[in-house]
């Protein structure tokens, strides 16, 4: 019609792919970090069974305490500096938030296929972590009728047990790695595998 004011759409915000290139820059630096440190120093302790190494290298951070309330920045750097550097809050979530990225108004298989390898993750960093506490003796293997009755495993059944699951994580580290690495655009660089 005659005299018809077109209306502009509001503008667009950048969700999914289109923030691919700011998600690169922000997480893909801890990923590729925590699959130097899994390809090297993880692997030492492991094949020593150095228990405080795999303890401390899978070990959450802190809990929020009254003390952090009072510093500035809520004490995030501090209790950050606390993580594993195969933990679940330094490595994995970077994982996740970097996975999330490859989606846009609704969830790809790309984003599924990413996040079932993280979680496949977060299950052997959670495996190997328990084991190393009941090897140190700073948690009981539980089971049986009211936790009695199991015994604990000899460290050489501890031993063999994590070594499956640095296997199985390795794996879950690569399949991810190949799944973010298809079509990512060329000024990207491809994430390395272990």
């Amino acid at each position: 019609p005659a005299g018809a004011v077109l209306a502009t759409p509001p503008p667009a915000y950048a969700r999914g792919r289109a923030t691919l290139e700011q998600a690169y820059d922000r997480y893909t630096p801890r990923i590729i970090e925590g699959g130097k440190f899994y390809k090297s120093e993880l692997y030492g302790a492991i094949s020593k069974s150095n228990w405080k190494a795999i303890q401390a290298a899978t070990a959450e951070p802190p809990k929020k305490s009254k003390e952090d309330r009072a510093l500035k920045d809520g004490g995030v750097a501090k209790r950050a500096a606390l993580a594993g550097e195969f933990s679940n809050a330094r490595v994995l979530s970077a994982m996740e938030l970097y996975a999330a990225t490859f989606s846009d108004s609704s969830i790809t298989p790309k984003t599924k296929a990413l996040k079932a390898e993280v979680e496949t993750l977060r299950e052997v960093v959670d495996g190997m972590n328990k084991a190393a506490k009941i090897a140190l003796g700073e948690e009981s293997v539980g089971g049986g009728l009211f936790g009695i009755g199991s015994k604990k495993p000899s460290t050489s059944e501890l031993s063999k047990q994590v070594q499956e699951l640095y296997i199985k994580g390795g794996n879950a580290y690569n399949a991810y790695v190949f799944a973010a690495n298809d079509g990512l655009p060329l000024q990207l660089n491809k994430l390395p595998f272990l």
